[in-house]
């Protein structure tokens, strides 16, 4: 009897988790197909929703549930997708989104030319994944415009001083070539002097000055043969980097236009989730109870 008894206990337990796993798809299944997606962000993250949302704790014990639907989560980002971007459209019309496979979504910051990959778009979370590098410089530019600087300035501006050295190498050929010459006479008096032997230490050491100069001058042969080379290709690096200006400026004055400041730019981020849910509150053709 005792054995029948816990067999009927272990089989209501059973029965009673089994019943709450279709409970909650039976749940997730009305949300969608009445185009609730309040409901769906709900069952989906219920901890995170009452505490960003309504500010409270769930009224029930934090379960595992959301777990079942693990793996169809790229379905769910896509269903999803729709409502958001369009939401997204207007808050950030800066930003546009390239579903690359189901569910995933590229963030590409403008639709000019040369327009950067910012990140992704995190539907299931609604979060913004944006790139630490590509972000970094975004914030770094902002904040370089105090000293009326962009982000490439001092780059563009140690290239350049680097082009101008190299072409004065360039333009002063003529004046190192008579250097040259020169020193090769001076050399030829040194080697040809007799002296006496006290002396002989004296011309070694204008000797090896002589050649140290011709050394100097040869490497700088060197540099300047290389030179027109290193100019272009130092004219190249300038060009992407004023470009890369120029689009962070167009960035700059999107995120202007649509936050006034980047601050509020970065607080609006933080606060997606909620802001986002928020306005998704009474607009479901049919709430779905609890």
């Amino acid at each position: 009897m005792e054995n029948q008894e816990q067999q009927a206990s272990a089989a209501d337990v059973l029965t009673q988790a089994i019943a709450s796993k279709l409970d909650y798809l039976s749940t997730l299944q009305a949300a969608v197909q009445h185009n609730d997606d309040r409901k769906v962000y709900e069952l989906l993250d219920e901890g995170r929703y009452y505490q960003e949302v309504k500010k409270t704790r769930s009224p029930r014990a934090v379960n595992h549930l959301a777990e079942l639907v693990d793996n169809i989560h790229p379905q769910i980002s896509h269903y999803l997708s729709d409502n958001l971007i369009d939401y997204l459209g207007h808050i950030y019309p800066f930003f546009y989104y390239e579903e690359y496979t189901t569910g995933l979504f590229h963030i590409y910051f403008g639709n000019w030319w040369d327009r950067r990959l910012f990140g992704d778009l995190d539907v299931i979370n609604v979060q913004f994944q944006l790139d630490e590098t590509e972000y970094q410089k975004l914030r770094d530019s902002f904040a370089l415009e105090a000293q009326n600087q962009r982000l490439n300035t001092a780059k563009i501006e140690s290239i350049s001083a680097q082009s101008e050295e190299l072409q004065q190498l360039v333009n002063a050929q003529t004046q190192r070539d008579n250097q040259k010459a020169e020193l090769r006479e001076q050399l030829k008096e040194n080697s040809s002097k007799s002296s006496m032997p006290w002396d002989s230490g004296k011309l070694k050491e204008e000797r090896q000055a002589i050649i140290d100069q011709l050394t100097k001058l040869a490497d700088e042969d060197e540099r300047a043969l290389n030179a027109h080379k290193t100019i272009k290709e130092n004219d190249d690096r300038i060009l992407v980097l004023s470009k890369e200006d120029t689009i962070l400026n167009y960035e700059k004055q999107s995120i202007r236009d649509a936050f006034d400041d980047f601050e509020h730019f970065e607080a609006h981020n933080a606060s997606l989730y909620a802001d986002y849910i928020n306005s998704l509150i009474g607009k479901s053709e049919v709430t779905i109870d609890d």
